[in-house]
């Protein structure tokens, strides 16, 4: 399954996926069943590797999910959405989340007008994000980047003015606006044992 991780290689014939789908190795192309557990793990695996986040994080985030109001696989699902870095990708400005978390890191997001540093930053509504114009060079970088991504699907709670660089969260994320076929029950699962 693509998982979109190294930006735009992946729309392209020369997508790891498409050249090899079976693992590295001698064994590789034997097939395996896998246990009920197993398919847990490797879900909430494929979940982790593609928001970028570590272990610790994940399970920090399935926790705040879990006391939350709601569905708890959608509350997770609707938190990683709503992280800095994953909104700058799905804006248009970054063509990986692994590169809006660099351009986070590199202090050329602000948030309402103030200066944003950190990826994990969850968005609200109304949240007016702008890339700064002045910062070494970045707002190249994301013009660049908006015109590589002009052909992706833009989710529909965000509005784009890729003019002035900038997006205004207009309503909370869905699991429908995801995109990715993610079975967060499969996770929900996993870590109720």
């Amino acid at each position: 399954m693509k998982l979109f991780l190294k930006g735009t290689k992946c729309s392209t014939p020369k997508c790891p996926i498409e050249k090899r789908s079976f693992p590295p190795g001698q064994h590789g192309q034997s097939r395996v069943r896998l246990s009920d557990y197993g398919i847990q793990l490797r879900e909430k695996q494929k979940v982790k590797r593609m928001y970028g986040l570590l272990e610790r994080q994940f399970k920090r985030y399935f926790g705040v999910a879990q006391k939350a109001k709601g569905v708890t696989g959608q509350m997770l699902i609707e938190m990683l959405e709503r992280r800095l870095d994953n909104v700058l990708y799905r804006m248009g400005f970054s063509t990986s989340r692994h590169e809006g978390r660099e351009v986070v890191r590199h202090r050329a997001v602000t948030i309402n007008g103030r200066l944003v540093d950190i990826p994990s930053y969850l968005v609200k509504v109304g949240d007016v994000i702008q890339i700064a114009a002045h910062r070494n060079g970045q707002a190249a970088r994301v013009r660049d980047n908006l015109e590589r991504t002009k052909d992706r699907v833009r989710p529909s709670w965000i509005h784009v003015e890729a003019d002035d660089l900038k997006g205004t969260i207009l309503r909370m994320p869905q699991k429908d606006d995801v995109g990715l076929p993610i079975q967060e029950q499969l996770i929900v699962e996993l870590y109720s044992k």
